[in-house]
């Protein structure tokens, strides 16, 4: 750590050099402008203007990449924040068919972005997000809400045969998966850039980390709903071949794991500690119920046995997750003054 000796230039002011190597990277002279912003534990963060306007662009060149790699290299530069990406050939070559194709597969992926130039040798695709129209806590929401959504349709469709119930919970992954990766560009432009923090609804970059963490989690818990939506899409007639009794049990234990969910996402949005505790309590209240379902089951063929299992430790990951995040809000919460917590 490099320490500055802070010097009186008036009787009100005080001043202290930036270093010049800084300055240099960041084309920094005098007579420019820099932004200011105070954070919290006494933080003071200097920004060059240019972090406030510059619109960054990447360019993928694509002769050397299959159309999954270069699917994939756009998915990261939209993560990374980048406005414009350009995907080009090498000089004197056109773009294959297959790369085209990734553009637009990556497209229909990534909310905000769309091409806006083609010519045969380059494609350029824009991002239209203003992390202004968003904030981290609300995308949170809504990521969570749309997984317990598919969970809902998933074992709705289990329990009467519904085929149409469970295409529809798949059919929302694709959303889940846009507002994960939107979650993720913001969380990383907030970080590259602390003014945006606030944009997007945070005081400062502190929870940023674990907002990282409870996004993954609750994609996670998207695919555990897709998984059973799989299941009633491949089973005999979509349905669970378990008598009204255990099907009303798996139901119970589907809204059960809804709830805790759920108030992990809020005890994290909220910073409250006793939301964290009480999704700890109620996780130990369904700690056993996945094995209790399954010793409870009559004897029936393999195939419908391993179906009613899949279902049950899809629900039983899904609770297991929203501990994580309880965990990830305790540390939040914890982090802030309360009736539990004083911090000097």
């Amino acid at each position: 750590m490099e320490t500055r000796k802070v010097q009186r230039l008036g009787p009100s002011t005080l001043a202290m050099t930036l270093p010049a190597e800084w300055a240099q990277d960041q084309a920094v002279e005098k007579g420019d402008e820099v932004s200011l912003r105070m954070g919290g534990k006494g933080t003071l963060t200097v920004m060059p203007e240019s972090v406030q306007t510059e619109e960054s662009e990447a360019v993928i060149r694509v002769s050397a990449l299959d159309a999954e790699a270069v699917e994939r290299a756009i998915v990261a530069q939209y993560v990374l924040g980048r406005r414009i990406i350009h995907v080009v050939a090498d000089e004197g070559e056109t773009l294959e068919s297959t790369h085209i194709n990734a553009v637009y597969n990556a497209e229909t992926q990534l909310m905000g972005l769309g091409v806006i130039e083609e010519t045969p040798d380059s494609i350029a695709i824009r991002c239209s997000v203003d992390p202004e129209d968003f904030t981290l806590d609300n995308l949170l929401e809504r990521l969570e809400s749309t997984g317990s959504t598919m969970r809902n349709e998933a074992v709705k469709a289990l329990a009467s045969g519904n085929a149409d119930l469970a295409q529809r919970a798949l059919n929302r992954e694709r959303q889940a998966n846009k507002i994960f990766v939107l979650l993720l560009r913001l969380i990383f432009t907030a970080y590259q850039n602390p003014n945006l923090a606030r944009a997007v609804g945070l005081r400062d970059g502190f929870p940023l980390i674990g907002y990282r963490s409870i996004a993954k989690n609750l994609e996670l818990t998207a695919d555990n709903a897709e998984d059973i939506a799989e299941i009633a899409m491949a089973a005999e007639d979509n349905e669970l071949r378990i008598d009204q009794n255990e099907l009303r049990r798996i139901r119970e234990f589907t809204d059960d794991v809804n709830e805790i969910t759920a108030l992990a996402v809020e005890a994290a949005v909220e910073r409250d500690y006793d939301t964290a505790i009480e999704v700890r309590e109620r996780f130990a209240d369904i700690g056993d119920r996945e094995r209790e379902i399954l010793n409870d089951l009559p004897e029936m063929e393999n195939e419908q046995l391993l179906q009613v299992r899949e279902v049950l430790v899809s629900l039983q990951q899904t609770a297991q997750y929203a501990v994580r995040n309880a965990e990830i809000a305790t540390n939040l919460a914890l982090n802030e003054e309360s009736d539990h917590i004083s911090i000097s």
